[in-house]
């Protein structure tokens, strides 16, 4: 750190100080010198707590390597079970309860849909996710391959009628199914005006009609008799048809229809952890300027397209007139989490006592809620929560301990903000092993906050490998997703949420879709999402959103979630059994093509991290095939290569002969990218390639499994040269 700036015994590097500074407390209405001061207490109490919890985890992870030496030749799974009770890893169940978070949006609350997860330092894509609250299917459908390319219906080149037609088909079924009406289709429509508050549709045969559900009307934009916009709503999420005869689309419609806008993305997360590189002051100061643009509502981005260029800003609410004409307002944008970094890291950013990193969970914590007072205070342009809360999704905790230890940080954040008790609401990551098998106690933990809890198929499993490396080696990884742990990991997430009354109060999350070109079989296979009672689940862009959105149309959640609360609910004991390879033989081949692909999306994801600072990208598979990807499956597969090479399933010389000729296709892939670095043929000096081996090499002894130290290490050493 050069130059830092002093306050109450902490180093602030200039970026993050003149930020807070000059910028986020003045406008926050909080005295500057009175907040560094808050800050230094909150580290000196909180920072030797974080070591702590640190140590325990490092404490369990040897006592349970020690366990399994000593019982790999005669594993007894009771024995198993008993010793990691008695080891405090298994913590006792208590008492049902239920969660009391108070003042939260409905977002989060009451209404089922998509959520959103962005990296918050790259300020067009968290724009573009902001307004992804609302949608336009006829965008989302002919620009995916959700509509057939066959007998004429290509999407390339200028616009097609026949794929435009099939488009509105589609649409017309949806609202069929969404929006029915009383009598007749809507693909037979010719009309839609008011008439004494209900919807009146003339159809084809001379008739009218109306809603089945005349309810489902909830507002209108323009002249009842011709209005330009007809509001419905279904499952609490509204759908909105708009009329233009003179668009081009609308033109050719029988009503007039131009486009049918949904409400997609209820909710994002502004992510400042898994999805971005941030390893210095520079860094962090870019991720909170980003947030502090998206609270004040002033954010923008001037975006070059076809030699042209415009700027994109945060979209207006959307006004409207009810079936009685009286004005009202729904929300232009998404409701914002933001994720703060966990327990694990510290940042250079800002030094305290003897020249120690502050931990960065604790920065994440004081900075970004210094920054959402604006919201509180409603000097903002406009209103994130409008019910007065903080939203902060916590990653990667390991047990009741430390959701506990996050709940305290936030008890002491809100008091040196001066916000009344519970303000800020906690998502809880349910993606480390001890917080699955810990999950009613992890949610006790922080029961006046959670409002949130959500699986993570990654994260999730190279944590299970990690944990329980000594007890041998893994399965494939495709076959991983088919063993009876994976389900019951993910049933117990909606089981326990139920039970501690998350129904109507808070959020039930699944995974992300990684195959953002893939939308045909996100719209067979997501689904599944809500028909597992989650009332949210992630999606890779706002597109995909759009499309989701329809799975929640499908899927009253809500009346779903009340017939799951009384099912059997997931033994802990299927979480608990390890998903090892066993007596299964696998061929030279499958091993081969096993690392392979680990090897290969490993690569294509630290190379871009380590040289270029992207912490989240559509990184092409070993089959070309992009995939969203960020350090959840980089640790998964780096962790798989580490197990595998640990129980002998492969040697070091294999996996480094891999890794160098999976280097060269990567290079091969990124070879339209002026800014990218090639790691072959000289590995020794790409850092990137270096960073991939170590990752492999040395994955064992990191904490957890976690990539994020040697990233940083790797990436520091990369800004060092120029990178």
């Amino acid at each position: 750190m050069t130059n830092p700036t002093l306050r109450s015994g902490l180093k602030i590097a200039q970026p993050i100080f003149d930020l807070v500074n000059n910028r986020i407390c003045p406008d926050s209405g909080i005295d500057a010198d009175e907040f560094w001061a808050a800050f230094a207490a909150i580290v000196e109490r909180f920072a030797p707590r974080n070591r702590k919890l640190l140590a325990q985890r490092e404490h369990l992870q040897s006592q349970i390597d020690q366990w399994h030496r000593a019982n790999q030749a005669s594993f007894n799974f009771d024995q198993y079970k008993k010793f990691l009770q008695d080891i405090d890893y298994l913590v006792p169940v208590g008492p049902d309860f239920a969660i009391t978070p108070e003042n939260v949006d409905p977002e989060i609350a009451t209404q089922a849909g998509p959520q959103l997860v962005v990296p918050i330092m790259n300020a067009r894509f968290a724009l573009n996710a902001v307004n992804a609250r609302w949608g336009s299917l006829y965008d989302a459908l002919y620009g995916n391959d959700v509509i057939s390319e066959d007998g004429g219906g290509e999407k390339a080149g200028a616009y097609n009628p026949v794929r435009g037609q099939r488009v509105i088909d589609y649409g017309r079924s949806f609202l069929d199914d969404s929006v029915p009406l009383a009598k007749g289709s809507h693909a037979h429509a010719t009309g839609y005006q008011l008439r004494s508050g209900q919807l009146e549709v003339r159809l084809q045969d001379g008739t009218s009609t109306g809603l089945a559900t005349p309810d489902q009307l909830v507002g209108y934009q323009g002249d009842p008799d011709s209005p330009r916009s007809i509001l419905l709503k279904n499952n609490n999420l509204h759908i909105e048809l708009q009329v233009d005869t003179s668009h081009h689309i609308g033109a050719e419609d029988l009503a007039g229809v131009k486009d049918i806008i949904l409400e997609a993305a209820l909710t994002t997360i502004m992510d400042c952890e898994d999805s971005v590189a941030a390893v210095d002051a520079e860094d962090k100061a870019l991720a909170y300027s980003n947030w502090y643009g998206l609270i004040s509502g002033n954010l923008q981005e001037t975006i070059y397209r076809g030699g042209k260029s415009f700027v994109r800003s945060m979209n207006d609410d959307k006004e409207f007139l009810s079936p009685q004409e009286e004005p009202f307002k729904l929300k232009g944008r998404s409701l914002m989490f933001v994720r703060n970094v966990g327990h694990l890291m510290t940042n250079p950013g800002i030094l305290y006592a003897d020249d120690l990193e502050v931990p960065e969970g604790i920065m994440d914590g004081m900075i970004t809620s210094l920054i959402s007072l604006q919201d509180l205070n409603r000097t903002n342009q406009y209103n994130n929560s409008d019910s007065g809360s903080i939203y902060i999704v916590k990653p990667k905790m390991h047990g009741p301990a430390e959701v506990a230890f996050t709940n305290d940080l936030f008890d002491a954040i809100e008091d040196a903000l001066g916000l009344a008790r519970h303000t800020i609401k906690v998502g809880i990551m349910d993606e480390e092993r001890r917080t699955s098998v810990n999950l009613k106690e992890c949610i006790r933990a922080a029961k006046e906050r959670t409002v949130f809890i959500n699986t993570g198929f990654l994260d999730r499993t190279g944590d299970e490998i990690h944990t329980s490396m000594e007890a041998g080696p893994f399965a494939l990884k495709a076959d991983l997703k088919a063993m009876p742990w994976i389900s019951a990991y993910e049933d117990q997430n909606v089981d326990v949420g139920l039970a501690c009354g998350l129904k109507g109060k808070a959020q039930i999350g699944k995974g992300m879709w990684a195959v953002p070109d893939n939308m045909a079989d996100m719209m067979h296979i997501k689904i599944g999402h809500p028909r597992a009672g989650a009332n949210t689940a992630w999606v890779p862009s706002p597109t995909a959103a759009t499309l989701h959105a329809m799975h929640y149309h499908q899927v009253g959640v809500a009346s779903l979630q009340g017939q799951l609360r009384e099912r059997v609910p997931a033994n802990v004991d299927d979480i608990l059994t390890i998903p090892l390879l066993g007596d299964t033989h696998l061929s030279g081949q499958q091993i081969q093509r096993e690392l392979d692909n680990n090897a290969q999306g490993l690569l294509g994801y630290v190379v871009r991290w380590v040289e270029q600072g992207v912490g989240c990208s559509k990184v092409p598979d070993i089959n070309n095939v992009g995939l969203m990807e960020d350090r959840a499956t980089l640790r998964i597969s780096s962790q798989h290569m580490a197990n595998w090479l640990y129980h002998g399933v492969c040697s070091k010389e294999q996996v480094l002969e891999t890794l160098q000729r999976m280097a060269k296709v990567v290079d091969g892939q990124n070879a339209g990218d002026t800014d990218y670095v090639p790691m072959s043929p000289n590995y020794a000096e790409s850092i990137a390639f270096q960073a991939a081996c170590d990752l492999v090499f040395k994955g064992i002894e990191q904490p957890s499994g976690y990539t994020e130290p040697l990233l940083h290490q790797y990436r520091l050493m990369a800004k060092d040269k120029g990178q």
